[in-house]
C-alpha cells in the first residue's frame, strides 16, 4: 500500500492542475445538485418490527386519510385570573379561534374544546388540538404563520395562549459558536506549523470535503428522505476528521523535507507514509458508522451512510488534493523546525550552535516509559471516576418537556400538566385489531374495561372504531409524564394484556403514540448495543491486527476505547441528566439522556478514537521495525507524533464544541459527548495508558503467531517497500 500511495501522491503533487480541477469540478457539481434540489422534509422516523410501528401501519390501513404520522399542534388556552374558559367571552375568543385554525389548506380536523370535553376540571385551561395531513418539517410556513397569528389574536383578547406539539418543529440552527470552533482549529495550525500557507491547507482541504459532502446531501435528502441532522451530523464529522487527515499528511510532508528530500518525493513518502495511517484511520470510521445499520433504525442509518460518504471525502482529499497543493505553495511550507516570517527565523539560527534540546512529547513518553504502573493507574482510576455517573444513565426520546422554559411548546406542556395532569402530554393510544373477532365490539369493550383496571391510568376514554367496524382505536392517558418509568411500565403491563385478550376474542392489541414510540425505541436501541460492539470493535480489531501486525496492540486499543466511552458517557450524565455545569453548556432544562447517544457514541467514537491510535503507534511500530528497541520506539513514535496528534485532538475538541451552541438539543448532546470523548481518549487513552501500556509488554506488544503473520497480507503501512526503493538500507550498510 505504501508503495502505490507513494506514486499517487507524486502523480498528484505532478499534475497538480489536473487534480485541483477534477475536485472543484466535483464541488461545483455537486452546489449545482443541492441548489436545484427539491427542499427536503423531514426523515419519515418509522421503526421497523416494533410494536408502535405495527400499529401506525395498521392504522394507515383500517383509518385512510386520517394521516397518523401527521404533524399535531395543541393550542393550549389559559383564562386570565379569576375567570373560566366556559365564561361566555372566553368561549367566544376560543370558539372563533377553531374556526380560523380549520380554514387552513393543509389542515385535517380541529377539535373543539367544548364538543370534544377538552376543559379542565376548575375551567381554567382548555385546548384544541389540530392535525395536518404532513409532518411538521413538511408544513408550509404559511400554516405555521396562519397557526402562530391564530394564537396571537386570543392573546390580544386576553387569554394566555400557548403552542405545543410537533406543527412547530423547525430545522436546528448550529449558532455562532460553530465558527468559534473553526477559528480555534485555524489558531492550532497556524501555532503547529508556524506558518498561515501550511495551516491553511488543512482548513481548505476539510471545508472543500465538508462542501461536497453536504452539498450531495442536499441535493439527494429529497429523494433519499434525508433529514437535517443528517447534515449536521456530516459537517461535523467531516470538519473533524478531514482537518486532520490533512494535518497528519502535511506535518510529515515537513518532516520529509527536514530529511532533505525534493519537494516530489517528500509529497510522495509523506502520502505513503502518514497516508496509509490515514486510510486505515478512516476506515475504522467508516466501518463504525456503516455498522449503526444493524441497529435497523432507518433514520440512524441513513445518518451513519452519509457521514460515512463524507469521511471517506475526505480520506480522498487528504491523499490528493493535499499534495497536489503542496505542490502550488512549493517553498512557502518549510521543514519541521524552520519557522516562516510568521514566527520569526531569528531563533532558527540560534539553534545551530546549541544542542537540540528534547521537545515535549520526547520527554512526556521517556517520563511514562520510566514510570509505566503509576501512569497506567493514575489515567485508569481517572477515567473510572468520570464513568461513575454512567452508572445512573437513563434514556428516552425528547419530547416537548425537555424544551427551554422560554419556548411556547414547553410553556404549553406546562399548562397542560397543570389543568389535565402530567401524563396529559403522552397519551397512550391502543389500536384493537377486531377482524378475526367473532364479536368485535365485545372485544373493544373488553380491552377498554381491562385497561381501566390497570395502575397509573387517569382516563380511558370510549372505543373509536372504523367504518368496517373492525378496529378501534382507545386513548389512554396515564397519571405519570411521558418519559417517567411508570409510563414505560403501563405501555408494558397494557401490552400483557393483550395476551389474554387474543386467547379470549381472537382480538390484537397493540400501543402506539409518540410515548410508545420512543419506549420502543429506547428499547430496540439497547437490545442493538451489544451486537453493535461486537461487529464494530471487532471488524476494527481484524484491520488493526493487519495493520500493526500484532494481537496485544488492537486488543489495548479496543480496551482503551471502552475506558474513553464510559467516561465521556458519565459526563454526559452529569451535564445532561443531573445539570453539572448546565447553564456553562447552554442546557435550560435537564432529563434523560437521548437514547440513541450511546451506540452512537460508542460507533462514531471509536472510529475517531482510533484515528489517534493509528497515527500514533504506526510511528512507534516503524521505529520498531526499522530496529529499535520497544521502550525507545515508544519515545521515538511520540518524538515524531505527539504534537500532530495534540494539534490534531485540540482542533477534533474545537469543531465538535462548536456544535453545542446549536438549537437542537439532540446536536447539542452529540457536540458535547464527541467532544469530551476526544479529550479523554487523545488526552487520557493514547498519551498516558497507550505508551505505558507498551512500556510494560515491551517486545511482546508487537508478538504475532507465525502462521498468522504468513497469513496476513503485508500492507507496509511503515513504509518499509518505500526504505528499500530508495536505497536508504544500502546507505545504512555502508555506514555501518
Amino acid at each position: 500500500m505504501a508503495t502505490f500511495l507513494y506514486k499517487l501522491g507524486r502523480i498528484s503533487f505532478r499534475r497538480r492542475h489536473f487534480v485541483a480541477l477534477i475536485w472543484v469540478a466535483l464541488l461545483t457539481l455537486a452546489g449545482v445538485g443541492a441548489a436545484s434540489a427539491p427542499a427536503a422534509g423531514n426523515s419519515s422516523f418509522s421503526i421497523p418490527g416494533t410494536e408502535a410501528q405495527k400499529a401506525f401501519d395498521l392504522l394507515e390501513q383500517r383509518f385512510p386519510g386520517t394521516s397518523a404520522d401527521g404533524a399535531t399542534a395543541r393550542v393550549v388556552f389559559k383564562a386570565p385570573s379569576g375567570e373560566k374558559m366556559t365564561d361566555p367571552g372566553n368561549k367566544a375568543t376560543v370558539q372563533e379561534t377553531v374556526k380560523e385554525l380549520a380554514d387552513g389548506s393543509e389542515v385535517v380536523r380541529v377539535t373543539d374544546p367544548y364538543q370534544a370535553k377538552a376543559v379542565s376540571k376548575d375551567g381554567t385551561v382548555a385546548y384544541a388540538q389540530v392535525s395536518y395531513k404532513v409532518s411538521g418539517m413538511e408544513l408550509e410556513d404559511s400554516s405555521r404563520d396562519a397557526l402562530e397569528d391564530s394564537a396571537q389574536d386570543a392573546r390580544k383578547a386576553g387569554l394566555t395562549v400557548e403552542i405545543g406539539g410537533d406543527a412547530l418543529q423547525t430545522v436546528p440552527h448550529t449558532g455562532t459558536t460553530e465558527i468559534i470552533g473553526i477559528a480555534v482549529a485555524a489558531v492550532v495550525l497556524v501555532i503547529t506549523f508556524g506558518s498561515l500557507i501550511a495551516a491553511g491547507l488543512p482548513l481548505l482541504t476539510a471545508l472543500i470535503g465538508v462542501g461536497i459532502g453536504v452539498s450531495s446531501i442536499t441535493a439527494l435528502a429529497s429523494a433519499l428522505d434525508l433529514g437535517s441532522t443528517t447534515s449536521t451530523l456530516a459537517m461535523m464529522i467531516g470538519l473533524a476528521v478531514g482537518i486532520d487527515y490533512a494535518l497528519f499528511i502535511v506535518s510529515r510532508y515537513r518532516a520529509e523535507l527536514a530529511e532533505g528530500r525534493d519537494r516530489e518525493d517528500a509529497a510522495g513518502r509523506a502520502v505513503g507514509t502518514a497516508g496509509s495511517a490515514v486510510v486505515f484511520a478512516g476506515l475504522t470510521v467508516v466501518i463504525a458508522l456503516v455498522g449503526l445499520s444493524v441497529v435497523n433504525i432507518p433514520m440512524l442509518t441513513k445518518m451513519g451512510v452519509a457521514a460515512a460518504g463524507t469521511v471517506a471525502i475526505a480520506v480522498l482529499i487528504a491523499l490528493t488534493m493535499i499534495p497536489a497543493l503542496l505542490g502550488y505553495a512549493g517553498r512557502k511550507v518549510k521543514p519541521a523546525g524552520e519557522k516562516g516570517k510568521l514566527l520569526g527565523r531569528a531563533k532558527a539560527q540560534e539553534k545551530q550552535d546549541k544542542p537540540v534540546k528534547p521537545n515535549l512529547g520526547t520527554r512526556w513518553a521517556s517520563f511514562v516509559v520510566r514510570r509505566p504502573v503509576a501512569v497506567l493507574l493514575l489515567g485508569v482510576i481517572g477515567l473510572g471516576a468520570a464513568a461513575v455517573p454512567a452508572t445512573s444513565l437513563e434514556l428516552g426520546l425528547p419530547d416537548d418537556g425537555s424544551q427551554p422554559t422560554s419556548t411556547t411548546q414547553r410553556r404549553a406542556y406546562d399548562l397542560l400538566s397543570e389543568g389535565f395532569g402530567p401524563g396529559f402530554n403522552g397519551p397512550l393510544m391502543v389500536v384493537v385489531d377486531a377482524k378475526a373477532s367473532d364479536d368485535p365490539k365485545a372485544a373493544f369493550t373488553a380491552v377498554g374495561d381491562e385497561i381501566k383496571g390497570l395502575e397509573d391510568v387517569v382516563t380511558v376514554t370510549p372505543p373509536a372504531p372504523n367504518k368496517a367496524g373492525d378496529t378501534a382505536t382507545i386513548t389512554v392517558i396515564p397519571d405519570s409524564k411521558p418519559s417517567s418509568v411508570a409510563t414505560e411500565d403501563l405501555v408494558h403491563s397494557i401490552r400483557g394484556k393483550g395476551a389474554g385478550i387474543k386467547a379470549d376474542s381472537d382480538a390484537n392489541v397493540l400501543v402506539t403514540g409518540q410515548t410508545a414510540m420512543n419506549i420502543d425505541v429506547s428499547e430496540k436501541l439497547n437490545d442493538a448495543l451489544i451486537p453493535y460492539l461486537v461487529l464494530v470493535v471487532g471488524l476494527a480489531f481484524l484491520l488493526l491486527i493487519v495493520v500493526f501486525r500484532s494481537i496485544l496492540v488492537p486488543l489495548k486499543a479496543a480496551l482503551g476505547f471502552l475506558l474513553s466511552v464510559m467516561a465521556a458517557l458519565g459526563a454526559v450524565v452529569a451535564v445532561f441528566q443531573w445539570g453539572w455545569l448546565a447553564d456553562l453548556m447552554g442546557v435550560e432544562q435537564t432529563g434523560p439522556v437521548m437514547s440513541m447517544m450511546p451506540i452512537f457514541m460508542v460507533g462514531v467514537v471509536f472510529g475517531l478514537a482510533m484515528d489517534y491510535e493509528v497515527f500514533l503507534v504506526t510511528r512507534m511500530r516503524e521505529a520498531y521495525v526499522h530496529g529499535e528497541k520497544a521502550g525507545q520506539a515508544v519515545v521515538t513514535g511520540f518524538r515524531h507524533g505527539a504534537r500532530v496528534v495534540t494539534a490534531a485532538a485540540v482542533i477534533m475538541m474545537a469543531v465538535f464544541a462548536g456544535f453545542i451552541g446549536s438549537s437542537e438539543s439532540m446536536v447539542k448532546m452529540i457536540g458535547f459527548g464527541l467532544a469530551i470523548a476526544v479529550f479523554f481518549d487523545a488526552f487520557v487513552v493514547r498519551m498516558a495508558i497507550v505508551p505505558a501500556v507498551l512500556a510494560l509488554l515491551g517486545r511482546k506488544a508487537w508478538w504475532l503467531p507465525r502462521w498468522l503473520d504468513r497469513a496476513l497480507p503485508n500492507v507496509d503501512v511503515e513504509g518499509e517497500g518505500l526504505r528499500s526503493a530508495s536505497g536508504d538500507q544500502d546507505k545504512e550498510l555502508v555506514r555501518a
